[in-house]
């Protein structure tokens, strides 16, 4: 596969200020061939002002990261990069195409993730041409090749992954951020080696779940989230009763059998792990009875 090959072409000041000298003779040499009435001079400076017209055809100017792909009749010539005023043969074609690093946002995209459900995803993608080559050849429009060739890794990437992380699943879309960008690089990267184009940068820009299921999904995380509060609380509610168990056996001046220290457990863990304000009763009798 054929690439980027550089070449170097003339600085334009020096050709343009030898043109302009010319310029300058072959009107003073067709002014003095109509004064003496010279048809030889006449007609030799009309070839040489056609010539010279011909020769300005050849300036072009380059700004710096910017690259011209010179053809000569639909061969490839090379490439020039040196910024600045220049000149080349003015039957080359000349192509001009930007080597900034440029951005995009895609529409956001419908797509099932790995379980299945629907999410609208979207993403940043940083990039640059570094084979103008490539870029102009290889690709009809690279610039629309970047665009659909990334909205495609993306919605090929988000198929491979859930939205969320829970047990079972090591990478998710919306916990792992690191690790899903540099996997949307690689994803988007491959699909554009062929168009002379470097992603610098990939990384998603927007992540929900569709708006048919998102009040469902929001149920189930709030689900999620009081299920482990309370996984919380009864772990902390039990290390609590076993320390006031522990204490008062090393008291010693209370004794409960198992019936009671069943009780008192029980009442224990109600007072811990209720999510409402306790109402104390007071027992009047006596603690143990006949």
């Amino acid at each position: 596969m054929a690439h980027e090959r550089l070449v170097k072409v003339t600085a334009g000041l020096p050709v343009l200020l030898f043109l302009l000298l010319a310029s300058a003779v072959t009107v003073w040499a067709f002014v003095h061939g109509v004064r003496i009435g010279s048809t030889w001079w006449a007609l030799g400076a009309a070839v040489a002002a056609v010539v010279q017209i011909i020769l300005y055809a050849g300036f072009f100017t380059l700004e710096p990261n910017q690259a011209v792909v010179l053809t000569l009749f639909g061969r490839y010539v090379g490439t020039a990069r040196d910024p600045g005023l220049r000149w080349a043969n003015p039957f080359y074609g000349k192509r001009k195409l930007s080597l900034r690093v440029r951005n995009f946002e895609s529409g956001k995209l419908k797509v099932n993730e790995l379980e299945g459900s629907p999410i609208e995803i979207a993403a940043v993608v940083v990039w640059q041409v570094v084979d103008s080559y490539e870029a102009s050849f290889q690709v009809d429009d690279y610039e629309n090749f970047v665009h659909i060739q990334s909205e495609a890794a993306l919605r090929q990437m988000a198929t491979r992954y859930p939205y969320d992380l829970h047990e079972g699943v090591e990478i998710a879309l919306r916990s792992h951020g690191a690790e899903i960008a540099g996997e949307l690089r690689g994803e988007i990267q491959e699909r554009l080696a062929t168009a002379g184009v470097q992603v610098i940068e990939a990384r998603i820009s927007h992540l929900a779940y569709a708006a048919e299921i998102a009040q469902a999904m929001l149920q189930r995380q709030q689900a999620g989230a009081i299920i482990a509060a309370r996984a919380r609380i009864v772990e902390g509610a039990v290390s609590m009763v076993h320390m006031a168990l522990d204490q008062i056996r090393a008291g010693g001046q209370i004794e409960l059998d198992d019936e009671r220290r069943a009780a008192m457990v029980s009442n224990l863990l109600v007072v811990l792990c209720s999510d409402r304000a306790t109402q104390p009763v007071v027992n009047t009798g006596t603690l143990h009875t006949g």
